[in-house]
């Protein structure tokens, strides 16, 4: 095969997309990258909102008299829960009902906002301990917290991998093992030999939120695993669901989840650098006396950590897509099945535009385009077929 039949093959695979259903895909993604932008907008609302009632003045006033740790862990709760129930009606649409209009989801609202409260309170616990932290930082160690963000970034990430896949999780979705049969034999077969131990491969109800084919790797250490959606199981043939398994082993033996706690650390010491400087300049913009150390400021101090990381995702999308051929290739050299992982790819075109440019994959595509991974494995079948 040359490397003409591989570009042919793989206009081959995309032209099992019918005009419709490209149209469709481009404007969902297209939506997607705006939403960004509005989301942004929407924060810098609810952050003038909230600074502007003086709701957390007033709170710090009422908490004069306790202890530093406590005072600012009940601001940071306050402001948690207040921020998100400003931002709900954008939420709902964002999260929901324009996801429903795509058929991305067919979660009922009952069920969506039920789930949106049990998020809101394990953010509002550990976001409220996080941020508790920061401000500890920026007390114990004066104008060199930031250098020191790094290393609670990296033990918050650390201790919500380790958390999650026990305790978090399973609060949203049912994690089971695969049921018997041919579709089990062939996983588990996998993932022996690649090392990853049987009771660390799920399948999960990812359909009670998304109809979108996807799987996953996620924890550290013991509490590692790999979990497939049920949507992928019952659309996917045998083949692809191997593809699948052996892209998700990938992410597991090459240990991408530790390098993604070390760039984020990195990230988070550069961002963390910056907010000192530009802090005092958005706080006189959104009309607050409290100086950087002050929990006060905590809506300036979040909006502005949000649009610096906002502004990062380029690296933070390009440290995943390589993540992501990475996986492909693992698959592609072990499981060795290029048209099953390219039709498995063709199934998340739905809601990733397959054959953006490159300039709108580097900034804004966590994964390269299903056009570029699909012909990546067709050269890989060139070379090796």
């Amino acid at each position: 095969m040359t490397a003409g039949t591989a570009a042919r093959e793989t206009r081959a695979w995309i032209d099992t997309l019918s005009a419709e259903e490209l149209a469709l895909a481009r404007d969902y993604t297209t939506g997607n990258h705006w939403l960004i932008l509005v989301g942004l907008l929407v924060s810098a609302i609810a952050t003038w909102f909230i600074v502007r009632s003086g709701v957390l003045d007033k709170l710090a006033a009422k908490l004069g008299k306790r202890g530093f740790a406590l005072r600012t862990f009940l601001l940071a709760v306050v402001f948690i829960v207040i921020d998100t129930l400003i931002v709900l009606p954008y939420s709902i649409y964002s999260g929901w009902w324009r996801e429903t209009q795509y058929g991305r989801t067919s979660q009922p609202l009952g069920d969506y906002l039920a789930q949106s409260g049990i998020s809101l309170v394990l953010t509002a616990l550990l976001g409220g301990l996080f941020l508790l932290g920061v401000y500890w930082l920026i007390r114990r160690t004066g104008r060199w917290w930031w250098a020191w963000g790094g290393a609670l970034v990296a033990t918050g990430v650390a201790f919500m991998l380790l958390l999650s896949p026990v305790l978090i999780e399973p609060l949203f979705n049912r994690y089971e093992p695969i049921p018997e049969g041919e579709v089990r034999d062939a996983v588990l077969e996998l993932a022996a030999e690649a090392g990853v131990p049987e009771d660390r491969v799920f399948m999960f109800d990812g359909s009670r939120q998304s109809n979108n084919f996807t799987a996953n790797v996620f924890g550290v250490g013991s509490n590692a695993r790999i979990a497939i959606s049920d949507v992928a199981m019952d659309e996917a043939s045998l083949d692809e669901v191997k593809a699948v398994t052996g892209h998700e082993i990938g992410h597991y033996v090459l240990g991408h989840v530790w390098r993604t706690i070390i760039v984020l650390s990195l990230l988070a010491v550069a961002v963390f650098w910056l907010t000192a400087r530009l802090y005092p300049w958005f706080a006189r913009k959104f009309g607050t006396d409290a100086d950087l150390s002050d929990p006060r400021g905590l809506p300036v101090l979040t909006f502005v950590l949000s649009v610096l990381f906002i502004l990062a995702q380029p690296i933070t999308n390009t440290m995943t897509r390589v993540g992501e051929r990475e996986a492909d290739a693992y698959s592609l050299t072990h499981v060795g099945l290029p048209d099953a992982l390219s039709g498995a790819l063709i199934k998340t075109a739905e809601y990733r535009y397959p054959l953006a440019g490159p300039v709108e994959e580097a900034l804004l595509y966590t994964h390269p385009t299903v056009e570029n991974r699909i012909r990546a494995a067709m050269e890989w079948k060139a070379a090796n077929r």
